[in-house]
């Protein structure tokens, strides 16, 4: 089912908001000097910030979502990507979702993780470059 524009418009005015030793607030298309510092720190130079909430932008319970989180945290551990606990958030308050940075790894992959999680899009993260939204 296609995005509707109110999920398009919310993604992208959406606050992705890193749990790591301080929070590190990321927006779509403005570029993010702390996180660049956060890569660097890793070892690397992207990141894709991925949740397993609300597959298909449809509402679940916070024990649904807590279960698709916990499993897509088991996959990227065993995947071997570094992760920080994050929250995609509307600014004024109206909604927010559990999700993780996930470091180092490749947009293709970030992709595939994504929908392998049913979501709707994911942010996509690059040392120098503003996060992008991708719709998936």
């Amino acid at each position: 089912m296609p995005l509707t524009t109110e999920q398009l418009e919310a993604y992208q005015k959406a606050d992705y908001v890193v749990f790591a030793d301080r929070l590190v607030v990321l927006r779509v298309g403005q570029p993010n000097a702390e996180l660049d510092e956060l890569l660097a720190a890793e070892g690397a130079t992207t990141a894709a910030f991925v949740s397993a909430a609300n597959p298909r932008g449809e509402k679940r319970s916070d024990t649904e979502n807590g279960v698709a989180n916990a499993a897509l945290q088991s996959f990227v551990s065993a995947a071997g990507y570094p992760h920080f606990w994050g929250e995609g958030r509307d600014p004024f308050g109206s909604w927010a979702e559990p999700s993780f940075l996930v470091i180092g790894i490749y947009r293709a992959n970030a992709e595939a993780l994504g929908q392998l999680f049913e979501q709707n899009a994911i942010v996509f993260c690059e040392v120098g470059r503003a996060p992008e939204l991708i719709v998936l």
